[in-house]
């Protein structure tokens, strides 16, 4: 037997293949076994194609063989079709012949309980050291349109003449990529590959992704994902995709709770696992949308616009007052500033006898519903200082009438500035033209937001983090004490402290060397929320008193935690801020490092306003999510309020979240609440700290 299988590898195996072996095809094509057999000869593969039945001769016109290891040669791909139990011996065979890629149609493994993350396991050994790469299992394939490659069994690759395109598709969910194609196809908008991951027990959305990079017919990805499994090699992905100046959009499921209800700190509750899914997909560049039609619609818009964390400026100009006021709605919701024209702009459509309304869109009425009239309205906007994207809304004329209103937009696409275009009715020639042309078109006002939003909150990766997601069951929390000793070597401020031994006589007890005021803590790494057990006593304002607060301190440890060691009490003075903050940090299992600002207190949790970002960020950043977080609005100066030392909250945000590139502190999550914002020129001060150690 001749190995035939190319040096270029997994893509070439994968989304290339020069021969194909579908273990397990049926001659039935209304079977999920006999659909890729059809497929693949309908739409013209011209690689070889070996069904694999050892009890037929031929299958759908096709000799059949009745073993991989009787074909001629190895073939680049093999498509698992045949039930759960009979997978691994198939991959055993596989593995011995050395066969590139491995696709398992089948479910049933780890999802569905021990006994199935045992077979799972035995799959993952089989392949272990060897050249074989496993896609799945519950993958429903690999279509590439450019070739012909309609590898699955998903029947909706039923429909014939699936256009290609420049957008590469990976899918967790295998009736998605069929779903995208007949979606697509109705708009005009082809795909250069799909990929259904499956439960990705080896092959994962980002390496497959990866893989396609220097492929020169992909320009973009579309990523379908339930979770964020492997999310280093997504994140080696997304950067890869930055440089390479190939856009990525994404639909995620998964907006749940459950991971918040784990949580150790305030940190991992209030930062839910689809708040740090938002901050992953955004400070990786990549375009989160929440309508699916956008999903489809916004690659366009993608492409335009690039990577910047400044405000972006919409202005509208439309022929229909409703339809705009629609999409302004959307848009406000998600927090996109739609501007309204300046003076000079204004003054420019006067001049050149065009509608000049103030306000904050461009209604031209009915009048715009003039080839000249909407032609001469988008060359001022476009050259409008006052505006990043401006977006055309066009009603009833764009149906029967493209020429009046859509026309112009045609026309004006090459500009520099970005132009995006919303069709209140159904007017599927005119949406035609407009893709055609590469402008962004939109058949919703929720799309077109959806779309605009989540293009403008990409922002530039950052540094990348040394440490990264692991095992973590064994983490411990250190005492509040020994938690000031790790901020203090990342150069975050704490207020002075004293300890003292809990069991300490009367006459030991004497001033602290900061004097009175101060506060009393239980301080013990096993109690790392004090308030909880009566552990923290404020104003305490002398010797006499603080003696009396020790004592009240180990009444109340004996009463509510018995089982704590605990042998020492923090003293610290007490301190007043213009405000409280809570800075935490936590290494997410999948995103990576994250660190977060948010208002501070006991009722973290509930207040939930707060700003994530990837770890670590930069003094710049740490300023932006200053400003994203509304309880620190007023310590700006706001209605004559005193201003808070913002810009060293900034610094201690950034140098916090250092952390991610300091994997000798083994610190798996840290949280500072409150940290004291001081008037300006004072700082911060961190007055409790929890830090948990691996």
């Amino acid at each position: 037997m001749t190995s035939t299988t190319p040096p270029s590898g997994l893509l070439q195996a994968l989304i290339h293949p020069r021969s194909i072996a579908l273990y397990g095809a049926s001659d039935d094509v209304s079977k999920m076994g006999g659909r890729p057999v059809q497929f693949l000869q309908r739409s013209g593969f011209a690689g070889k194609i070996y069904p694999i039945n050892p009890k037929r001769s031929e299958v759908q016109g096709l000799p059949a063989w009745p073993s991989l290891d009787r074909l001629p040669e190895v073939p680049d791909h093999v498509y698992v079709l045949t039930p759960t139990e009979t997978v691994e011996a198939a991959v055993r065979e596989c593995v011995a012949l050395g066969v590139p890629v491995v696709t398992i149609l089948a479910s049933g493994f780890a999802e569905t309980g021990p006994e199935g993350l045992a077979r799972e396991q035995a799959l993952l050994a089989l392949c272990q050291g060897s050249r074989t790469r496993l896609l799945g299992p519950s993958s429903l394939g690999v279509v590439n349109p450019r070739t012909g490659l309609v590898l699955t069994a998903n029947a909706a690759f039923a429909e014939q003449d699936i256009p290609p395109g420049k957008v590469f598709v990976a899918s967790h969910s295998g009736s998605m990529i069929g779903a995208l194609v007949s979606r697509g196809k109705a708009r005009g908008v082809g795909f250069a590959g799909l990929v259904s991951v499956g439960s990705e027990v080896d092959l994962n959305v980002g390496e497959i992704c990866s893989a396609t990079l220097d492929d020169p017919g992909i320009e973009g990805y579309l990523l379908f994902l339930e979770s964020m499994r492997h999310g280093p090699e997504l994140q080696a992905f997304a950067r890869a995709a930055h440089r390479a100046g190939k856009p990525v959009l994404v639909y995620k499921l998964g907006r749940s709770a459950a991971a918040a209800e784990m949580a150790a700190t305030h940190t991992g509750a209030i930062a839910g696992e689809d708040d740090v899914a938002d901050a992953f997909f955004a400070d990786m560049g990549m375009a989160r949308l929440g309508v699916l039609e956008a999903l489809l619609e916004a690659f366009p818009l993608a492409r335009r616009i690039a990577l910047d964390s400044a405000p972006r400026r919409v202005g509208v100009v439309t022929t229909t007052g409703g339809g705009a006021a629609m999409a302004v709605d959307q848009l406000g919701i998600r927090g996109v500033e739609v501007q309204a024209p300046s003076a000079q702009t204004l003054q420019r459509l006067a001049d050149a006898g065009l509608p000049c309304s103030p306000g904050r869109v461009l209604d031209l009425t009915l009048a715009g519903t003039k080839y000249d009239i909407m032609k001469g309205a988008l060359d001022i906007l476009l050259t409008a200082p006052e505006f990043d994207l401006v977006l055309a809304v066009v009603g009833s004329s764009a149906r029967f009438q493209p020429e009046l209103a859509v026309k112009p937009i045609l026309e004006c696409a090459g500009h520099a500035k970005p132009l995006a275009a919303m069709l209140v009715p159904d007017a599927p020639q005119a949406l035609a033209s407009l893709t055609a042309a590469g402008v962004p078109c939109f058949r919703t006002p929720e799309a077109c937001a959806d779309a605009i939003a989540a293009v403008f909150k990409r922002r530039q990766p950052g540094p990348p983090a040394l440490c990264q997601g692991g095992n973590f069951a064994g983490a411990k929390a250190l005492s509040e004490a020994q938690a000031y000793g790790v901020l203090s070597q990342l150069g975050v401020p704490h207020a002075p402290f004293e300890l003292r031994r809990l069991d300490a006589p009367v006459d030991n007890t004497a001033a602290p060397g900061f004097g009175f005021p101060v506060v009393a803590k239980v301080c013990s790494a096993e109690i790392s929320h004090k308030t909880e057990v009566g552990g923290v006593l404020l104003n305490i304002g002398d010797a006499q008193a603080l003696d009396a607060a020790v004592g009240t301190l180990r009444a109340n440890l004996q009463a509510r935690a018995p089982q704590a060691a605990c042998d020492e009490v923090l003293i610290q003075p007490m301190t007043r801020g213009l405000g409280e903050v809570l800075v935490g940090y936590r290494i997410d299992p999948e995103a990576g490092p994250i660190v977060m600002l948010a208002t501070g207190g006991i009722w973290a949790e509930i207040a939930k306003d707060r700003s994530i970002r990837m770890a670590p960020v930069s003094v710049e950043v740490a300023r932006e999510m200053v400003s994203e977080v509304n309880a620190l609005k007023p310590l700006t100066g706001l209605r004559g309020k005193p201003r808070g030392d913002l810009d060293a909250l900034a610094q201690a945000v950034s140098a916090l979240s250092q952390l991610a590139l300091r994997p000798d502190l083994r610190v798996h999550e840290a949280e500072v609440n409150p940290l004291l914002v001081m008037p300006q020129g004072q700082g911060v001060a961190a007055v409790d700290a929890l830090v948990f150690q691996a």
